[in-house]
């Protein structure tokens, strides 16, 4: 697989955590959102709910940008990265990057240190093919 075509399964993988959090906003459909964080946050105990108003809010917040930032990845594997092949990669992979390394840090200060192994899975499957340099 190209790195142009790998770059939608990595707007879908990052983009696909969008919807999953936009209905943590609301009590009726808020499991999806709430088993989420409850197998991130390992074990699955059903410690995770959505109930707190300010959770909620932080799950719009949250949904968003994923959502928004999968978008920004598929439309980067159009024209643009017609025109810049490696400098799309670069952005893509740093990225990825920079959201492990905080995502994960925040994850072991909130005590929730298993999501580093989830946090693993999802950058290997983000960044799939694109950690070799690319092809003009």
């Amino acid at each position: 697989m190209t790195h142009k075509s790998y770059l939608r399964v990595t707007a879908i993988v990052v983009g696909s955590f969008g919807p999953v959090f936009f209905f943590g906003t609301m009590p009726g459909t808020s499991w999806p959102a709430a088993f989420t964080m409850d197998l991130l946050g390992w074990p699955l105990d059903g410690v995770q709910n959505f109930d707190a108003v300010t959770t909620r809010f932080l799950s719009a917040l949250s949904g968003g940008f994923l959502l928004g930032w999968g978008v920004l990845i598929w439309m980067l594997s159009g024209a643009i990265y017609d025109a810049a092949p490696e400098a799309v990669r670069r952005a893509v992979v740093t990225s990825l990057l920079a959201w492990f390394v905080l995502d994960s840090a925040g994850s072991v200060a909130s005590g929730h240190p298993s999501n580093l192994f989830f946090n693993m899975l999802v950058l290997l499957a983000g960044v799939g093919p694109m950690w070799r340099p690319a092809k003009g």
